[in-house]
């Protein structure tokens, strides 16, 4: 039995009931990473908790790929891909940019998926079939927009400086042919580009669990994700999403170099 968006609601008021009250608190931050900065927070552990527990009493034959608390099942047909506060950046410093993304894939293929906001009060979910859009402004189905031209398209990256070497110099190329270009948004921009209101987003050295939830979300409102070479984006890396496959295709032969 595959889970239904109840069940996907559940995972995210669980998510959030431990998000949201930490956010904009001034709560303590852990680096993982000793040569960089990789923060985490007690918000990231007990969402991801929260989330783990719910799919482990409902469907203990799934696998789990978390980012806080590793990987259970990794070679079963159904796998959950959790990311219980992608945007931690933007969590610790106030910025209601961050989500709870939680995909489900089916041998590898990402098949249903949701990002919630709670401090904005959005949420995001793909069923298999359709994306939709729940928010204080209402209920819909939500569909990618039309854009004939990467001239005309407007991007968002999380942070340009992100960006070093060879991928720096493709996506500036990119960059350098859009109409407008803009930063900061982590998940959020995936969402707004799912919900027609841009056109591309590209990001470098992401996980599984960065894109997981996301992809179902632009693949059923009727745009693309691949990586920087054409192929599946599940496994992370190098990702560009697109809502024309017109654009999807100009920036792709940019990127490809």
């Amino acid at each position: 039995m595959l889970p239904d968006r109840e069940f996907f609601d559940r995972l995210a008021d669980a998510a959030k009931a431990e998000t949201l009250p930490r956010f904009r608190t001034g709560i303590s931050v852990a680096n993982k990473e000793a040569a960089g900065f990789d923060p985490v927070t007690e918000g990231d552990r007990a969402a991801e908790a929260a989330i783990r527990s719910l799919i482990e009493s409902h469907f203990p034959d799934h696998g789990i790929l978390g980012e806080e608390f590793g990987n259970v099942g990794l070679d079963r047909d159904y796998v959950w891909v959790i990311d219980p506060i992608d945007g931690t950046r933007a969590f610790i410093s106030g910025l209601p940019v961050w989500g709870t993304l939680i995909g489900l894939y089916h041998k590898g293929e990402a098949v249903m998926g949701l990002m919630d906001q709670p401090f904005t009060e959005e949420r995001y979910f793909a069923d298999g079939k359709d994306a939709f859009y729940r928010g204080r402004d209402g209920n819909r189905k939500i569909a990618t927009r039309a854009c004939a031209d990467l001239s005309q398209a407007i991007l968002f990256t999380t942070s340009p400086h992100l960006y070093t070497g060879d991928i720096k110099v493709r996506f500036e190329a990119v960059q350098s042919k859009v109409q407008l270009a803009r930063y900061g948004c982590d998940c959020y921009a995936f969402a707004l580009l799912a919900s027609g209101h841009i056109d591309v987003v590209i990001e470098c050295g992401l996980k599984p669990y960065d894109v997981g939830g996301l992809i179902p979300l632009i693949e059923q409102a009727g745009g693309i994700v691949t990586d920087w070479n054409g192929g599946p984006a599940e496994m992370g890396g190098e990702i560009i999403a697109a809502g024309s496959a017109e654009v999807h295709r100009q920036a792709l032969a940019i990127l490809k170099g």
